[in-house]
């Protein structure tokens, strides 16, 4: 988006970027754990959101670098324990921010240019304010209330049905409904009844609650629904998942229906003509901010014909046609009181600042990013000067910025009040974990710990990767327990996580024994690593943490492959820059050179070989889902190539990949499809030498079952 795509997005070398993500994702994933699994944010939504609204800018600039376990692709976070699951039966999924007026144009532009809208045509958004609480799903069949459950992470949520009956703004039956409906809100609490539940608290000698938002989530997540029930919360609808007939065409007229059901709305939900009048909604909206009664963080926008919205689909974690247009930043001055260098499981050497801790916004902030030694000498990735040139030495008294950028951040310093012994700050030249040289390599703007294996920082940071919730999610073996056996010598590669128990014999009795365990916890741990001996292919290829290989590029290439065993010996087989596999590896939409060098370098280098051999001995890998559709095209690999008429090409490969086909950007011997519009060169002449299938347009849409 424009803001974060100005100097400071434009200037990012790939090496700065490189160097750049191990802290950022850092910061999300602790936040991701405090807010969602722990009700107890470390920092405020808007601090949260610009953390991921600068991943996601650095990602869309370099698609190569989308990989360090990129929490841009996921939604939400770990399950509180205590809960039952329920499984959504439609995704609930995740927003894309914006943060400037810029940002909106763009957005209905990227909505115009996917369906092939002219730009001063006819399309409406509805606006809304964007609620700060907990996201519900509330499930009706036949009029009755079935089950009621949180996002969690999108696909699982916490089955919170009996708390959910004790909030008297969610109908306990309906009339007049689809037979199956999912209603979808936020469950909030207004300031009023926040201020009085915490002077109940102070007054009962109980903790109070940092926030609103926190205050509702925590009131929710309830095991016992009479403390639920004696918590003022409130429930606005504004969306559905799962419905057996359609509430309406529009978006408008579904938030109408929804009220006709017994459900409060927003009263505040307007219908725009395009982005002129949404952002003078959401200056409307910001203005009333404070007299409102409750917390909102921002305006989300959504196209307002739900068959358009059908036709621009989804992203892997957010929709084409919303997004949620932010509230600005906040500035505030602390002094810097140390550079710590955190070491990356790639081996990046990350300066971070610690601050005297400030409030920024209402929210404490204590360290900030500092993103590499450029930054702190004052150079840009081109050895221009930034901040005027001046240097960040410790003692200086620092800006500290956030949201639309790294967030924290320092942004800049005041040379009016920097001590007279500050001295410039050198950068290490050898990881301050293992001693090993850390090398910088031309034209990389980090340096590297060249330790590898030997580094613990380096190991304990793959072995925590390994064991996240989007690799093998082992319950028990969190970060701490890594951390814990690691430095115990139990755990040293992921290897040995699955010979736990065997090495160590009475491996249970020793484990029971320690602070923190007990003989059930242990025995659940041991459990819960014999159940991950089998494991999703992408999960595999996910956790083996390699470089440049996030979620998504991992469930490419298991897509692409198949089986553990294609895979590996295709990576094994393959040559960087020559050969059939080579070429295949790059045939698939998504994957770059840099990537697929990263990749195949993995599989060829001994010890990393080594190790991966040695894990996958003990696993059963299950073969990737093949794409549950019944259509012709799923399971073929089809090529896009020329110029479509009746549909964008991202409507066509967003089509095509629905429907369960495998879209690639080159034509090669396992091209199952080309679909060639006017203007196609080389991609038609080579499909007709291989003797592949060219169709056109017109027979492509009739195959995918029409426009």
């Amino acid at each position: 988006m424009s803001e974060l795509s100005g100097t400071d997005i434009d200037a990012l070398s790939e090496a700065e970027a490189r160097a750049e993500l191990p802290g950022l994702i850092a910061r999300i994933e602790a936040a991701n754990t405090a807010y969602h699994t722990h009700d107890a944010p470390e920092i405020s939504d808007a601090d949260y959101d610009a953390l991921k609204q600068r991943l996601a800018a650095i990602e869309a600039k370099f698609p190569s670098l989308k990989s360090e376990s990129s929490p841009t692709e996921q939604i939400g976070g770990q399950l509180a324990e205590g809960f039952g699951k329920i499984t959504h039966a439609v995704r609930m999924m995740s927003l894309a921010n914006a943060f400037s007026d810029e940002d909106i144009s763009e957005f209905d532009e990227s909505v115009r240019n996917f369906l092939g809208l002219k730009a001063d045509g006819p399309l409406t958004y509805t606006a809304e304010p964007k609620i700060d609480g907990l996201s519900l799903s509330i499930r009706y069949e036949n009029g009755r209330l079935i089950h009621a459950a949180t996002r969690g992470d999108g696909e699982v949520g916490e089955n919170v049905t009996e708390n959910a009956r004790t909030i008297s703004d969610i109908p306990q039956t309906l009339d007049n409904a689809p037979e199956i409906i999912e209603i979808r809100g936020e469950v909030y609490m207004s300031h009023a009844d926040f201020e009085a539940l915490n002077a109940r608290a102070e007054k009962a000698g109980d903790k109070r609650f940092a926030n609103p938002r926190n205050a509702a989530a925590g009131s929710l997540r309830q095991l016992d629904p009479k403390v639920t029930a004696a918590r003022p919360l409130k429930f606005f609808a504004y969306a559905w998942g799962e419905h057996s007939e359609p509430l309406a065409d529009t978006q408008i007229d579904a938030i109408a229906r929804l009220e006709t059901l017994g459900f409060k709305t927003n009263p505040l939900t307007r219908l725009c003509d395009g982005p002129g009048e949404m952002i003078a909604h959401y200056r409307d909206i910001e203005a009333r901010r404070a007299t409102l009664g409750y917390d909102i963080d921002g305006v989300v926008y959504k196209v307002n014909d739900l068959a358009l919205q059908r036709r621009l689909g989804y992203r892997s974690t957010t929709p084409r046609w919303a997004i949620a247009h932010k509230f600005p930043a906040e500035l505030a001055w602390t002094q810097l009181e140390g550079i710590d260098i955190q070491v990356g499981r790639t081996g990046a050497l990350s300066p971070v600042a610690r601050l005297t801790p400030v409030t920024v916004g209402g929210v404490v902030v204590s360290n900030a990013t500092l993103h590499n030694e450029d930054y702190i000498a004052g150079r840009d990735s081109r050895g221009e000067a930034i901040r005027g040139g001046k240097d960040i030495r410790v003692g200086d008294w620092a800006q500290v910025y956030r949201a639309g950028d790294v967030i924290p951040k320092v942004a800049d310093v005041d040379l009016a009040r920097r001590p007279a012994d500050a001295k410039p700050y050198e950068f290490p030249t050898h990881c301050p974990r293992c001693g090993s040289e850390a090398i910088r390599e031309e034209g990389d703007a980090v340096r590297r710990c060249t330790g590898g294996l030997i580094c613990p920082a380096q190991a304990v940071e793959k072995l925590k990767h390994f064991v996240s919730r989007a690799a093998f999610d082992i319950e028990g073996l969190g970060a701490k327990q890594v951390e814990q056996f690691y430095a115990d010598g139990w755990i040293q590669e992921p290897a040995d996580i699955f010979t736990l128990e065997e090495r160590f014999g009475q491996g249970l009795q020793q484990l029971k024994n320690r602070e923190g365990w007990g003989e059930k916890s242990a025995r659940n741990l041991f459990d819960a690593i014999a159940e991950r001996r089998t494991i999703a292919l992408h999960r595999l290829i996910f956790a083996l943490g390699i470089r440049h290989v996030g979620e998504s590029s991992a469930g490419l290439l298991a897509t692409h492959y198949g089986t553990w065993e294609n895979f590996e010996a295709a990576m094994t087989r393959a040559e960087i820059g020559q050969g059939p596999d080579w070429e295949e590896l790059l045939s698939i939409d998504g994957v770059g050179e840099t990537l697929a060098t990263s990749v195949v370098t993995t599989f060829h280098q001994e010890a990393e070989r080594a190790s991966i051999d040695r894990l996958t001995a003990y696993l059963t890998v299950e073969a990737a889902e093949k794409p549950k559709s019944d259509s012709p095209v799923s399971g073929l690999t089809v090529v896009f190539t020329g110029t479509l008429e009746k549909m964008t090409r991202a409507e066509a490969k967003a089509r095509a990949e629905a429907l369960g086909a495998k879209v690639s950007g080159s034509v090669s011997a396992k091209t199952d499809l080309v679909v060639a519009g006017p203007g196609a060169g080389s991609k038609a002449k080579k499909a007709a030498e291989l003797n592949i299938r060219v169709i056109d347009e017109d027979e492509w849409i009739d195959l995918a079952g029409g426009a």
